[in-house]
């Protein structure tokens, strides 16, 4: 996976003044773009779309510096106005773009490079399981693509839950885990925006077909899972192991995601406030 991604940024070096399209950096990427853009995320710090804004504004710097004409850089890294990239180049710089050459000063911004680093030693906790075709089966939504806190979408999804819907979704539920999960699948194509939206589905797993019109049905092929169980104070531990299974576990793995729909549970505990026990499910193949 680290080779994959550092072949992924000298891609994008080799871009940095084209229209990168969706195709040619998910060519590099090796694993779907959702989890590719999670991945990064958690690795980098920022998304992909910042890193590729920071890297072009810092090469436009280099080229400013080196006495070449503001008109010329900004139509160089894609910018449609001069307009445009001023603002862009003093929000992040601080720096008049007219000032670079003038003050002899800059800011950069360096190409990063993916390294595994061992963070304490910690254990992380996790099992393979093979399972048979199934149906994730709920209700869903279009929600806004959103890696870290509370998605508030998500929270008017699970609002709009009725009884009906819990008592169907109870009677189809039928193969492990008898648990009611959050699923997420069909992130928009281009993830170069950050304004991006995904589907989110709160439902059961079921091998039945036959399901009302007031339940979404979405197949999933048999597949190897990953499972990380965790148990802490909610939602942070649930957060951090997602981070990790990103930041850590699939780096050093020998396994890789695919293009299926992730999902997780989570049982709160009823003695120990804000406290539960979780899973997190990825669906992975060898490499």
């Amino acid at each position: 996976m680290l080779s994959e991604l550092n072949r992924v940024i000298d891609f994008i070096e080799e871009h940095l003044t084209d229209d990168l399209s969706l195709e040619a950096i998910s060519d590099y990427a090796g694993v779907s773009d959702y989890h590719f853009r999670k991945i990064f995320f958690y690795l980098s710090g920022m998304t992909l779309s910042e890193y590729i804004k920071n890297r072009r504004l810092s090469e436009a710097g280099m080229d400013l510096l080196h006495g070449r004409k503001v008109t010329d850089v900004y139509l160089k890294y894609g910018y449609e106005s001069m307009d445009g990239f001023t603002r862009a180049f003093k929000k992040w710089s601080g720096i008049l773009p007219s000032d670079v050459s003038k003050k002899g000063i800059s800011k950069t911004f360096p190409k990063l490079s993916f390294i595994i680093k061992v963070k304490g030693g910690t254990n992380m906790e996790f099992r393979i399981e093979e399972k048979p075709a199934f149906n994730l089966v709920g209700v869903s939504r279009r929600v806004p693509m959103q890696f870290e806190g509370i998605n508030m979408e998500i929270v008017k999804l699970a609002e709009s839950i009725t009884e009906e819907q819990r008592r169907e979704m109870h009677t189809l539920q039928n193969i492990e885990p008898y648990e009611v999960v959050n699923a997420s699948y069909e992130a928009d194509a281009n993830f170069l925006k950050e304004e991006g939206y995904l589907t989110h589905l709160i439902g059961v797993l079921s091998t039945k077909d036959e399901v009302s019109d007031s339940l979404e049905k979405v197949p999933v092929n048999a597949c190897t899972w990953a499972v990380f169980p965790n148990e802490g104070p909610f939602p942070n531990t649930l957060q951090d192991t997602m981070a990790r299974v990103y930041s850590e576990w699939l780096p050093s793995s020998d396994y890789e995601v695919i293009n299926a729909p992730s999902f997780s549970f989570t049982k709160m505990d009823k003695e120990k406030k804000d406290y539960a026990y979780c899973e997190v499910w990825i669906p992975v193949r060898r490499k």
